[in-house]
């Protein structure tokens, strides 16, 4: 039989889990998958494998953006009393749900971005045009201009993802810190004591 404490624990950790997963993926994609096409001599093989390798990783990413969400509901529902109490909990919780809906926004468009790239690199290389890239998302002086506006675009959302999940794992360790009972009489007596 387990206890709020065992479910809060549980919860944090899928919580945690769920977060390593979106960010560590994250950057592993941009710094190896995106790259990883260089070693290719075609650009629309360049495209291909980039294309491939972050379909395959979708499911897996989005898990841990669910576990993350999923487990930070559960996570403040099991801290309301701290939420309303303790002084700067709600604002870093505030802050923590803004960058999760923000970086599973992100993460959205980024899908979307390479899902235009590999469209409209296949109907240009069924036309017969030649379809060159430095890599997935950065073009060269041949890349067709309408890829290589989606390349920057997907670059940039690609960026924000490691930078707003990672922000999410950095506000999960300061509220975590919060716990701590030093912290927590902090809190309490920076709400209830004047400045």
């Amino acid at each position: 039989m387990t206890n709020s404490s065992d479910n809060h624990g549980l919860a944090q950790a899928v919580h945690d889990l769920g977060a390593a997963l979106w960010f560590g993926g994250s950057v592993m994609g941009v710094a190896g998958v995106n790259k990883s096409g260089q070693d290719l001599t075609s650009g629309i093989d360049r495209i291909r494998v980039a294309s491939s390798a972050w379909q395959r990783f979708a499911p897996a990413q989005w898990g841990g953006i669910a576990a993350t969400a999923l487990a930070g509901l559960r996570l403040s529902a099991t801290n309301k009393g701290r939420l309303a109490a303790q002084e700067g909990f709600r604002r870093t919780g505030a802050a923590k749900v803004a960058v999760t809906v923000l970086g599973a926004g992100a993460t959205a468009y980024a899908a979307y971005s390479g899902m235009q790239i590999g469209k409209l690199a296949e109907a240009a290389h069924a036309r017969g045009e030649n379809v060159d890239t430095k890599d997935a998302t950065l073009p060269s002086p041949a890349t067709p201009p309408e890829i290589a506006a989606w390349q920057q675009r997907q670059r940039v959302a690609q960026a924000l993802v490691p930078v707003l999940s990672g922000a999410n794992i950095v506000l999960t360790s300061y509220l975590v810190q919060a716990y701590r009972p030093r912290a927590t009489l902090q809190g309490l007596a920076g709400k209830v004591l004047p400045g």
